[in-house]
């Protein structure tokens, strides 16, 4: 079924929407919750509440690309799982991830670039300006947390040369940061 009459049947609130989201994104969904959270039955969890939250989230919400939509609240229902979950404890892949963009993405001087998505709004465009490859590997990397080595058989590199890229693309990311007038 096609992602227009899923959402309509959202809209209708028809208990099909949530059949047929779970038959075409199931996938997806794991394996985005499964690598933020890198344990199956959390994963499992994460997945039912994401049908959930996109149960509540539509009406009023009418998404253009619901794979994009069902991603997104996939992944803040994971990273917020795996917020509870390591509260006491810091040894998780997740942070690893978070470690490598926090020199290009800490906390700037001005709060209001968060508040007013401005530097959502400068990586987009950041991320336009990159080659197709380029743009897809670090989407992989940060928005899918994949591992290096998944998104070089992926892609059919070695993970050192998607470490070399990552690295690339995250200083390339900063300097263009710093020129729009990010203070890092």
């Amino acid at each position: 079924m096609d992602d227009v009459k899923i959402v309509d049947l959202f809209w209708d609130r028809s208990e099909t929407a949530i059949v047929e989201t779970s038959k075409k994104y199931s996938a997806y969904v794991r394996t985005i919750a499964y690598n933020i959270l890198s344990d199956i039955s959390a994963a499992e969890e994460c997945e039912n509440d994401t049908y959930s939250a996109a149960w509540n989230a539509i009406p009023p919400a009418r998404p253009n690309v619901l794979k994009t939509f069902i991603g997104k609240i996939a992944r803040n229902i994971a990273c917020d799982r795996y917020d509870y979950n390591t509260a006491a404890k810091r040894d998780s892949n997740f942070v690893v991830l978070l470690s490598e963009l926090e020199d290009v993405i800490a906390s700037p001087q001005s709060d209001w670039l968060y508040q007013d998505g401005q530097i959502a709004k400068l990586i987009r465009d950041f991320l336009l300006a990159q080659t197709e490859q380029n743009r897809a590997i670090f989407v992989y990397r940060y928005w899918h947390c994949e591992p290096a080595k998944s998104i070089a058989t992926r892609f059919r590199m070695s993970k050192s040369n998607v470490n070399t890229t990552l690295s690339r693309l995250r200083g390339k990311l900063r300097v263009f940061l710093e020129k729009e007038g990010v203070v890092l």
